[in-house]
């Protein structure tokens, strides 16, 4: 048993439990990103849609999630993360809930702009939670336990969802993970406290906890006054370049391009977009790791853009490649595509201390939207190069077509190589 005690903080077992019932919300946070890709076949074949549309529907997540970017930070600030978290994991729940039950596009539609603008507080909410159960010391592991966590979640969505689809349909698979939703809600409300103050142990962490509405407020005052400096602008461009294609390959159009060009089923299919990812999460903390020892940022940016736009053009445009070929390219693409961490790095060092906070919202902004605007954008182009074929309702698209909108992934990637040029290198200090 846990005895409370005043004058010590929490034990480690104790915040470990905290932060783990937060983390929860995060992996489901990741999962319903992901979840559309395994079930494109099956929205399109029921709603009567397209590539367009269906793009647009899955990128519905984004639209909300970018656009609470910033409200979120100012929001987590006066509410505090067990209300912050509950609340958003309540909100994903009735989202997930519409999903599964509507029976038509905008009630579909509907449920998932909700799902984006809740589980848009997942991080931040989990990051709060890091600062005040953990000693600092911890807080780089611990936020990048939360990315490894959120991949986790995104592995479930792929071959154990299919499988699940394929056996329950799509409808009653979503519908269990909203009650799952609505569990974490309950479970972070009732467990889950804003500081070890609450459950009578001292905090580890007190700089912040006692801010003004005024200092609450300078966020939005100094989103203007991060924008003054060059990288900012830049490095809220170039991640788009690089998680847009990862999230629109794994998370929407991947498994049918593969099954379709490739011969592969479906659970085969998103079992080789989740491989991409686990390699996406990988390279992110290798990348972080190599960039603090080498002390610089642009080459080691540009060296793994670089390579991810090789490996995507490898994977798009070489019409026969072995299966165990496409794997190994999917992999270093996945890995190198991990570069895009230095982002936060980056550009916490590119501005003033006191809008570093500002800062990093700008460029998780910039994360976001590569896939909010690549995925309708190749489902856009499948429609415009659709010949007509259909199989079971849904229609099936051509290697041209798959081949021109993923085109776009890799011109948006071949922008964040040039622009990464134009960045000033930090070597690793501050902004003095």
């Amino acid at each position: 048993m846990i005895i409370p005690d005043k004058t010590t903080p929490p034990p480690m077992r104790l915040a470990w439990r905290i932060w783990g019932i937060g983390a929860l919300f995060y992996l489901m946070a990741f999962f319903q990103r992901v979840s559309p890709a395994v079930m494109t076949d099956a929205l399109m074949r029921d709603f009567q849609i397209g590539a367009a549309a269906l793009g647009n529907l899955s990128a519905l997540y984004f639209y909300s999630y970018v656009a609470m970017q910033i409200p979120t930070g100012i929001i987590a600030d006066r509410w505090g993360p067990r209300r912050l978290l509950s609340f958003g994991a309540l909100v994903a729940g009735v989202g997930a809930l519409l999903f599964a039950l509507a029976p038509g596009m905008f009630l579909v539609g509907a449920g998932r702009l909700l799902i984006g603008g809740s589980v848009a507080v997942a991080f931040v909410g989990l990051l709060q939670l890091t600062n005040n159960w953990f000693p600092p010391r911890y807080y780089a592991m611990a936020a990048g336990m939360a990315l490894f966590v959120g991949i986790i979640g995104a592995v479930c969505a792929g071959p154990p969802l299919r499988l699940l689809v394929d056996q329950y349909g799509w409808r009653g698979t979503i519908l269990v993970s909203s009650l799952a939703t609505f569990a974490i809600a309950a479970a972070i409300w009732i467990v889950v406290r804003d500081h070890p103050q609450d459950r009578g142990f001292a905090d580890w962490n007190r700089s912040g906890q006692n801010r003004s509405p005024s200092e609450r407020l300078s966020v939005m005052a100094g989103l203007r006054e991060v924008l003054r400096y060059r990288n900012t602008l830049l490095l809220f461009l170039i991640p788009g370049g690089v998680v847009g294609p990862v999230l629109t390959f794994s998370g929407l159009w991947g498994v049918p391009y593969l099954t379709t060009h490739h011969g592969l089923r479906p659970a085969w299919a998103s079992a080789l977009t989740t491989t991409l990812l686990v390699a996406w999460a990988v390279g992110g903390p290798f990348f972080g790791w190599l960039s603090d020892h080498t002390g610089r940022r642009k080459p080691l940016y540009i060296a793994g853009c670089a390579l991810a736009l090789a490996g995507w053009a490898v994977a798009i445009y070489s019409k026969h490649l072995p299966l165990t070929a496409l794997l190994v390219v999917l992999v270093i693409t996945g890995f190198s595509s991990g570069c895009m961490i230095i982002s936060f790095a980056f550009v916490k060092e590119s501005v003033p201390a006191s809008l570093s906070g500002t800062a990093t919202g700008v460029v998780n902004m910039g994360v976001m939207s590569g896939p909010m605007v690549l995925q309708p954008l190749v489902g856009w182009m499948l429609d415009l190069r659709w010949n007509g074929q259909l199989a079971d309702g849904a229609r099936l698209y051509g290697l041209d077509a798959y081949q021109a909108g993923f085109s776009l992934m890799i011109a948006w990637t071949v922008l964040a190589v040039i622009l990464l040029c134009f960045t000033r290198e930090t070597r690793c200090r501050p902004l003095v």
